[in-house]
């Protein structure tokens, strides 16, 4: 078993050239956070003119980016009926509407660069863990489709084995407009398109310092340093110091994911026959679907943990066994791949962007990274070259987490918390 990600390890290599690089000079901008909101936001700065230096702390996509379930999918975090709830209809149907559009520009990167990365829209299945999550199913269902245009379906539960080989749930839900692909060979197509464009990308070359010079800033790395008119941070979950004012923002939460070795495709056939995305109804939720060479993807938060090597053996386990009550026709498949990552989530569950101290940022986008961090990369992209109506989420304030400090020392806590709610919902 390989303790690394299947995506990083099936895609093609980037270039050894990006980690030998020398950084001096001047730069119209300095994006830092080598994954999806950093360089699309490289690549569409540079298609503008700027001249674009890329910093990354280990490789192109090494973080949470590279490290999710290959799902791109419609809806947020706190879900549509929470968001109505929270700021009214309008403002919550407008930004519900951002994460269809995300998928979208994600088909639309993909087919006008020409970049191979198994992309589909099979649509999503949302699974009903207890009877009771069938009301809110219901509810959902008719807000989206009746003021929102949605095409959302329900699925009893006699009629389930049309979209699962499962009889642990208890009805579903299915959005049609939902996506999955190979996310690291995503992540390689799109580097490799913004260098075409001129980005220059720094690999193994973290940000250690950052200094404000007059209007712009200094960037200290290990190979040097660099002075930029503008500078975007992008490290969402991974980031640290010297960027301690956004790192106190976010919570780390440990995502895990395992695959099984290829199944034979009468296994895949009866397991998700639609081949939907698909994740159950808790609060510590579990996600599953076919990867492109018929292994089964089964991730979730199995443990509030950060991800380590020890980590993630531990949450492989627990997602085994998750996997065996799902699904027990796999209780004898081998498991080839188990690795972690960490989900980026601030306090509302809310996409945070905007400007701190001179230093544009965009994080938190609470496990909708695949879509949201392509579509704010190319948003922040039009904000920073003076369009600000370009970032529809200014008016959300970024609090502070309280009683973090740096390390997430709280996780345990956030964990037990959630168990109880999955409990008692």
């Amino acid at each position: 078993m390989k303790f690394t990600s299947y995506w990083l390890d099936t895609a093609p290599k980037g270039s050894p050239e990006r980690a030998k690089t020398t950084v001096a000079g001047h730069t119209d901008v300095a994006v830092i956070g080598g994954g999806l909101t950093g360089v699309v936001a490289a690549l569409h700065l540079a298609r503008r003119g700027a001249r674009v230096h890329l910093f990354e702390q280990h490789t192109v996509g090494f973080g949470a980016s590279g490290r999710n379930g290959g799902m791109a999918t419609t809806g947020m975090s706190i879900g549509i009926r929470g968001a109505v709830a929270k700021m009214g209809f309008d403002k919550a149907a407008s930004l519900y509407r951002t994460y269809g559009q995300a998928v979208d520009l994600i088909e639309e990167l993909v087919t006008e660069e020409g970049i191979d990365c198994d992309f589909a829209r099979p649509g999503k299945l949302i699974l009903a863990s207890k009877p009771a999550h069938l009301q809110g199913f219901e509810k959902t269902a008719e807000l989206l489709n009746t003021r929102l245009g949605s095409d959302t379906q329900l699925v009893p539960k006699a009629e389930l084995r049309r979209e699962i080989g499962s009889d642990v749930f208890h009805g579903g839900m299915v959005d049609s407009k939902s996506a999955s692909l190979h996310v690291g060979k995503y992540l390689r197509g799109l580097g490799e398109v913004a260098e075409r464009a001129g980005v220059t990308i720094h690999e193994e070359a973290p940000v250690l310092k950052l200094t404000k010079l007059g209007s712009g800033h200094q960037l200290e790395t290990p190979r040097g340093r660099i002075t930029a008119n503008q500078v975007l941070l992008a490290t969402g979950a991974y980031t640290r110091r010297p960027f301690r004012w956004h790192q106190v923002r976010i919570a780390p939460v440990g995502s895990f994911i395992i695959a099984t070795e290829p199944l034979d495709a009468s296994v895949c056939d009866d397991l998700l026959p639609t081949r939907r995305v698909a994740s159950d109804s808790k609060n510590l939720l579990n996600y599953f679907r076919i990867t492109p060479d018929n292994r089964l993807l089964f991730g979730g938060r199995a443990r509030f943990a950060m991800s380590n090597p020890q980590s993630d053996e531990k949450s492989g386990k627990l997602l085994r066994d998750a996997m065996v009550h799902v699904f027990p026709q796999l209780s004898d498949a081998r498991i080839d791949y188990c690795w972690g990552g960490l989900v980026d989530m601030t306090l509302d569950r809310m996409v945070k962007a905007g400007q701190h101290d001179g230093v544009y940022y965009s994080m938190g986008y609470a496990g909708h990274g695949v879509q949201m961090a392509t579509y704010m990369g190319r948003q922040m992209a039009e904000y920073m070259s003076g369009a600000p109506e370009a970032n529809i989420w200014r008016d959300f304030e970024f609090r502070r987490i309280p009683g973090h400090f740096g390390p997430p020392w709280f996780l345990p806590a956030a964990g037990a918390y959630y168990k109880f709610k999955d409990r008692v919902s």
